[in-house]
């Protein structure tokens, strides 16, 4: 972990991403994406590495950006529906929401999905119930790496304080670099988190603020303030 810059002031909210950081999704999106592609564009190897590349946007923003049909998102959606019962969570996950649950945190998923499919799959998952909050892309004007989900999750989550004022008040954990500048741009502590990270150098390269290698280091750094000042 590393707390170089870590404020002082004690955390009263911590805002995730979903993919990557609560539950480790890669093959289920590998399959769908290659189903949606093979269904509208057609013969040839769908480009999975490069859609990785924008992991964290919105998956229209991400076919837009990539020059594919928008038509890919219906059985996008349908096939990651489908194969929702495989995607396991990360050990450490559960532990981690419910200790800091009992340390009266307010907790929120701010994540590329749309909203109705996260609230989905984080209800197969059986974590839904450890949220005050889950917004989608799709439930606010500019998804990441813009800071409006993570204004909206922090007040969805009825979060004390408001992002862009006390600093220390929200952090948000995130896998991508567009989860470390949605955070940075709403003016909340930015946490890396490298368990379910493929690409560690682009996380590394997009500054957070710290650093987890595990869930559990989420809940060392959540720490009272007297003890993040020592």
């Amino acid at each position: 972990m590393n707390r170089g810059g870590w404020p002082t002031g004690r955390l009263s909210a911590v805002v995730f991403d979903l993919d990557g950081v609560l539950a480790d999704s890669l093959d289920v999106m590998r399959q769908a994406f290659t189903a949606a592609y093979e269904e509208v564009v057609g013969a040839g190897e769908a480009p999975f590495d490069e859609y990785r590349s924008y992991m964290g946007m919105y998956f229209p923003e991400i076919l837009r950006r990539m020059g594919l049909p928008a038509e890919m998102e219906d059985p996008f959606v349908r096939v990651s529906a489908e194969l929702a019962s495989e995607v396991p969570v990360y050990d450490g996950v559960r532990p981690m929401l419910a200790q800091l649950r009992a340390r009266g945190l307010r907790l929120a998923v701010a994540t590329g999905k749309s909203g109705a499919r996260a609230r989905a799959l984080l209800g197969e998952l059986k974590l839904i119930g450890l949220f005050d909050a889950v917004v989608g892309s799709d439930e606010v004007a500019r998804p990441k790496p813009a800071p409006d989900i993570v204004v909206r999750a922090l007040a969805s989550a009825g979060a004390p304080g408001a992002p862009g004022g006390r600093p220390g008040v929200a952090a948000m954990v995130g896998d991508a670099p567009a989860d470390m500048r949605s955070a940075r741009a709403a003016q909340v502590v930015a946490i890396g988190a490298l368990w379910g990270t493929d690409d560690k150098a682009a996380l590394l390269a997009a500054r957070p603020d710290a650093i987890a290698y595990q869930p559990s280091d989420v809940t060392a750094l959540c720490l009272p303030a007297s003890k993040l000042a020592s």
